[in-house]
């Protein structure tokens, strides 16, 4: 088994550390090491179209080949650089992969005040806007967004308060969720906070109108007494 020397963060900021040392990296060099973490191996070709897509195919190969030397020289046995293909080593502990890892293990393997920090600050390498990582951003999302779903829903049915708190986390992270905002509102009605619920109810009703123009789909009184999400007519 490889021994992991190498922890890249992608997740909040982007940082590489070896063996708890924080070590400095170029752009050229983060951009190329953020995409094989997130993406897996590619082949040169795709790697250098995807980092590079407005440079010519050479233009974009030299890149690629100047920030690949940097890479291999610079922070040894980070890469595995085949002849078309580049990855990642195995030796590279990933703070994306240690979240699905914690995501798959929960509820039992990972406690519960750990993970709900671990989704409401994993916000992947905000700042950066290039094509490729927004598509991985909004995966990540949709990612935390279930995995938050998910939880409350347990934390709801184990009576534990924590489901109040991811709940709303997931609304703060997207507050016209109408799945989030019902799980919401049951979890405070489930501790009691009804005043809190109502509050709830009818910021989620101002949203909806204000972006939408209508009513939301969710009705506070029904939802009061029965716990179950009732759709508008």
């Amino acid at each position: 088994m490889t021994d992991i020397s190498w922890s890249l963060n992608l997740l909040g900021c982007w940082q590489l550390s070896r063996e708890g040392r924080t070590v400095r990296v170029g752009i050229r060099q983060q951009r190329l090491i953020g995409a094989l973490a997130l993406l897996g191996p590619r082949p040169r070709s795709a790697v250098a179209g995807l980092l590079w897509p407005d440079s010519s195919e050479p233009r974009a190969t030299a890149s690629l080949r100047v920030a690949v030397w940097h890479v291999a020289h610079e922070y040894p046995g980070l890469l595995r650089n085949g002849e078309n293909a580049l990855a990642l080593s195995s030796a590279v502990d990933v703070d994306v992969d240690r979240l699905q890892r914690s995501i798959g293990a929960a509820p039992q393997g990972v406690p519960v005040r750990a993970l709900l920090e671990q989704l409401r600050t994993a916000e992947l390498l905000p700042g950066w806007y290039e094509d490729w990582i927004l598509d991985e951003q909004e995966r990540m999302r949709h990612v935390r967004l279930t995995a938050l779903d998910a939880l409350t829903r347990r934390l709801l049915d184990a009576a534990d308060p924590a489901a109040q708190e991811a709940a709303l986390i997931t609304v703060s992270l997207e507050p016209l969720r109408t799945a989030s905002n019902e799980l919401l509102i049951r979890a405070q009605l489930a501790a009691g906070n009804y005043n809190a619920a109502v509050r709830a109810f009818d910021l989620f009703r101002w949203r909806t109108l204000e972006a939408f123009g209508t009513e939301p789909s969710i009705r506070f009184n029904e939802l009061a007494r029965t716990g179950s999400l009732v759709l508008s007519s």
